[in-house]
């Protein structure tokens, strides 16, 4: 049962990600295309919001290896 838990938990971790990366990456191309001058600002806060997007689906990997072995 854990296993299945595990398994859930980095199916709604990936999607999750997943959107969330379209999101930012989406948004940092509109405004680049909106104000070409402030495409390096908008692609260091890119980098940065997929990093924190991309923190969600590592914790929850470490989680579901801690449901598994409990």
């Amino acid at each position: 049962m854990g296993a299945i838990a595990a398994g859930i938990a980095m199916f709604g971790a990936a999607i999750g990600g997943g959107i969330g990366d379209g999101i930012v990456i989406s948004k940092m191309l509109e405004g680049m295309a909106r104000q070409p001058e402030l495409s390096g600002q908008l692609r260091t806060n890119m980098f940065i919001g997929v990093g924190l997007v991309e923190a969600m689906p590592i914790i929850a990997f470490v989680v579901s290896l801690l449901v598994m072995n409990k």
